[in-house]
């Protein structure tokens, strides 16, 4: 898979876990679907961290991907605390408990996650494609640029 791939199917792979984690009654069997799209997300999360490292793109690229890894495995160990009820039995504050308060940081990591994904594919395409090298006349939005044809 191309490295410019990878970033945006990240970003998709996350959505995606975001609309099978929002069901307010979800049943049953649907850990069974979000805690393996959450291990793909760790999953692709390394493999873009390896492809954008080993890649000659900006510093501020590299870090962005390398955070979205180090929060997805946060995720991770954030989802099998939830899983295990940990906190479950402890109000924290206002009828909150400590595992009330792990399932929003689970939230707002998914949230960061979706972020640092867009910002990060966003930034390695346009590296990749030298956009930034191109002006644009103020007040004028140019069409997309033509594929290149192989040869």
């Amino acid at each position: 898979m191309k490295t410019w791939a990878g970033l945006y199917a990240m970003v998709w792979l996350v959505a995606i876990e975001l609309l099978v984690a929002v069901d307010p009654r979800p049943p049953s069997y649907w850990i069974y679907v979000h805690a393996p799209l959450g291990l793909l997300i760790v999953l692709l999360a390394t493999v873009n961290f390896l492809a954008v490292r080993a890649s000659a793109a900006p510093g501020r690229i590299k870090r962005t991907v390398r955070a979205t890894l180090a929060l997805s495995i946060l995720m991770g160990l954030l989802g099998i605390l939830l899983w295990a009820n940990v906190g479950a039995g402890v109000v924290v504050a206002l009828g909150y408990t400590g595992w009330d308060l792990l399932h929003v940081l689970h939230v707002l990591n998914a949230l960061a996650i979706l972020a640092q994904a867009a910002a990060a594919a966003s930034a390695f395409d346009m590296w990749e494609e030298k956009e930034f090298e191109r002006s644009t006349a103020p007040g004028r939005i140019p069409p997309p640029p033509s594929p290149a044809r192989s040869t």
